[in-house]
């Protein structure tokens, strides 16, 4: 399958929406969100979500996809291009947020861009998951060894750009959860 490894990281970005999503009530009631925590939330939507998971889109899926004759201009490409734009602005948008949070103690500004970057991403996921992928997968059932390797060596990549291991995501997404369980 082609898109295994995106998969994947869905299920983890998935899984700290969740917990971020469980922050929100805290916030609203005035519960302070300790700084360290807030900070691996921020470089986990900054640093996974877009530098390292969207870089795999970009700079190996898409141009797979391109190759099959899947326009880059209009279409789902387009769509998913313009969506990760997005996805950066709103995420540059909580880090200043949360960096005014923790000097002022006002999280009315973070719970909003919060509430949005959650509500946009889980938007994203879905279209790619059901839509994008799907598609993917049948554009690329030839290649998909090649564009597994291709995805796994942009990941490498990204990581090692970004400073930080694969695991050490998995393990905050864990750490967070235990410690901000999603709510029902």
């Amino acid at each position: 399958m082609s898109t295994e490894s995106l998969k994947r990281d869905h299920d983890l970005i998935e899984k700290v929406l969740k917990s971020m999503w469980s922050t929100i009530p805290l916030l609203k009631s005035g519960t302070t969100i300790p700084e360290p925590i807030l900070n691996q939330v921020i470089d986990f939507s900054i640093n996974f979500t877009d530098v390292c998971h969207h870089g795999k889109e970009e700079n190996s899926l898409f141009p797979e996809l391109e190759k099959k004759g899947m326009p880059r201009n209009s279409g789902p490409i387009a769509v998913m291009l313009m969506e990760h734009e997005v996805t950066r602005k709103i995420g540059m948008r909580m880090e200043v947020s949360s960096k005014t949070y923790l000097k002022s103690g006002d999280a009315t500004q973070l719970i909003t861009d919060m509430q949005e970057y959650i509500n946009h991403v889980v938007q994203h996921i879905w279209k790619e998951n059901n839509r994008l992928f799907e598609m993917a997968e049948m554009a690329l059932r030839n290649d998909s060894e090649q564009v597994n390797k291709s995805l796994q060596e942009v990941e490498d990549a990204k990581l090692m750009e970004i400073g930080k291991k694969r695991e050490y995501y998995e393990r905050f997404a864990e750490e967070f959860t235990k410690q901000f369980p999603p709510q029902d």
